[in-house]
């Protein structure tokens, strides 16, 4: 595995690349929408629930065809580009294009993590954002020295879940490479790789292997994150 199989590295390369791109963008993305939404609006609940919607669909194997024909060369997204003046980008040719769209699908699953950042807004004290107002800070302030802070737990929970379920991604992969990883490899996730060596090359005890190594790397990364979070993690009773 280590020394005989360079397909095993570039598994491992792909998906760290999917892992540490695509969970930061997609907190990042939910945190900015929960903002827009922890708002008095008479539609909020009809705009929660849009919006929380491709969490549910997101992995299916109709919404990956779907992202695969909106990413073709006749898709929307070149259809766009051309329309804006750019040329068309060949997603199924270019191993980087390829990933950056299903990076692009993982971002768009963002609703599960929207909705607890949501529920970590609405338990943030109004009075603390009056009382800074008064002081004088503006909206940029209020987010780094109120939000962020009280929001850490939520951020740690999000991070750990989000990166599990990042590493464990399989489907997307699978529909949007037809089950080959191409190209040149470019979508050859860990998941994907582990299940071809299982169920086409018959390697049962390789692809076991595969799925301990990956459970080590998994535990040794929100071990990581769990040692850090005395850093950046701030809780009601002032610890960290």
């Amino acid at each position: 595995m280590f020394l005989e199989d360079p397909k095993f590295w570039t598994s491992l390369r792909v998906t760290f690349l999917y892992v540490f791109i695509g969970v930061p963008l997609r907190l990042a993305f939910a945190l900015f929408v929960a903002m827009i939404l922890n708002t008095a609006s008479k539609a909020v609940g009809v705009y929660r629930t849009v919006y929380y919607l491709p969490s549910i669909i997101g992995g299916s194997v109709a919404v990956s065809i779907m992202w695969r024909n909106i990413f073709g060369d006749e898709g929307i997204i070149n259809r766009l580009l051309n329309a804006l003046g750019f040329d068309s980008i060949r997603w199924f040719g270019d191993p980087d294009a390829a990933l950056a769209m299903l990076i692009s699908l993982s971002v768009w699953q963002f609703g599960s993590s929207m909705l607890i950042f949501l529920a970590g807004l609405k338990n943030i004290p109004g009075e603390m954002y009056e009382a800074s107002s008064v002081d004088g800070a503006g909206p940029v302030i209020r987010f780094f020295k109120i939000t962020l802070p009280l929001l850490s737990p939520i951020i740690l929970f999000n991070t750990i879940m989000q990166t599990i379920g990042a590493f464990m991604t399989f489907v997307p992969a699978y529909i949007i490479s037809k089950g080959e990883g191409g190209p040149l490899d470019g979508t050859l996730m860990y998941s994907l790789y582990l299940f071809r060596q299982a169920f086409i090359y018959n390697n049962m005890g390789y692809a076991s292997a595969m799925a301990w190594i990956m459970l080590i790397i998994v535990a040794v990364l929100t071990a990581l994150v769990f040692k850090t979070s005395k850093f950046w993690v701030h809780y009601e009773s002032g610890g960290r």
